[in-house]
């Protein structure tokens, strides 16, 4: 089964998955939730059943938003049949008792609405965040490379190891990055800090299965020293391939799991994450290795026409 051989195919199909969310970052960009712009976020429930509607929620807060508190135009999501999750600009005390006050008044019988959460954080802090995000990644990508690089000193240009592992988790994190613009734009769903552990654990799956798959590529080197490169790489990755797709499928079934019955409360969390594994698998198979067999060839001299077939093969 010659898998590298349709390497250009592979790579159309991964521009084809990442363009649309790079255009999504660029005219809808990531909706950052508070953890990163500061704000407030307040989850209610409405004992009597039927929670207010977005828009009875909206019309509260416009109410009660003064200049110097403005908390105008929140944003109202469902957490099951009976509650709300309401994220808004800072506010004080004094305004989400007034607030809760009149969801009471208005919509609870006087009594039947419950505080479940609420938590603020402050510009300053929400912007320390998002630059600890960010050094958290590049450091991360860094680690990966340097790793790579010294793990596989003993092969042939272990440089190239590493940047092709590099390039797989570009991959997966703009797939991930991308849908959640997507999602934030369509669904309302906001990136926060739950949406930065899923792009970390993306890429941890992604260069651990990553791994898995060059650590063969280096074994099968030494053993058929005769053979091409390419014919080393495609029966490296025919030899990694049913336990790379077996290992994330069990755990991409349990993701689908918690997604169907794990509740509202980590649902984004859990689909951002089920899309990242299969974006991870994709590429540690699809993208890490052909590149490697791009590179070796150099084919950027005379792109989409593959070399002579060798006679040796496994």
């Amino acid at each position: 089964m010659n898998l590298i051989k349709y390497r250009y195919l592979y790579f159309a199909i991964s521009l084809l998955v990442i363009i649309p969310g790079v255009l999504a970052l660029i005219f809808w960009k990531l909706p950052l939730g508070i953890d990163f712009t500061g704000g407030s976020l307040l989850d209610v429930q409405f004992k009597s059943g039927k929670p207010a509607t977005s828009a009875q929620v909206t019309t509260i807060y416009n109410a009660i938003s003064t200049t110097a508190m403005d908390v105008s135009d929140p944003e109202v999501q469902p957490l099951g049949t009976d509650s709300l999750s309401i994220r808004s600009r800072e506010m004080d005390d004094a305004t989400k008792t007034k607030i809760v006050t009149t969801m009471k008044d208005q919509y609870g019988g006087g009594q039947d609405v419950v505080i479940q959460n609420f938590s603020q954080v402050t510009a300053s802090v929400g912007q320390e965040v998002a630059r600890a995000a960010a050094f958290a990644v590049i450091a991360a990508s860094a680690a990966i490379l340097l790793y790579i690089w010294f793990a596989f000193r003993k092969v042939q240009h272990p440089f190239r190891f590493g940047v092709a592992a590099i390039i797989a988790t570009l991959h997966d994190a703009l797939v991930v990055l991308g849908m959640g613009a997507i999602f934030g734009h369509l669904l309302g769903w906001p990136v926060d800090s739950l949406f930065l552990t899923a792009l970390l654990t993306v890429i941890g799956f992604s260069v651990h299965d990553t791994i898995v798959v060059f650590d063969r590529i280096r074994e099968n080197s030494n053993i058929y020293r005769r053979v091409n490169f390419e014919t080393v790489v495609n029966h490296s990755v025919v030899q990694t391939m049913d336990r790379s797709i077996n290992t994330q499928l069990t755990v991409m079934i349990t993701l689908l799991a918690l997604a169907l019955f794990g509740g509202s409360s980590i649902r984004h969390f859990v689909v951002i994450l089920l899309v990242g594994v299969f974006s991870g698998t994709y590429s540690s198979i699809f993208n890490a290795s052909p590149i490697l067999v791009v590179w070796e060839n150099k084919e950027w001299r005379n792109w989409f026409r593959r070399k002579p077939e060798d006679a040796t093969s496994l």
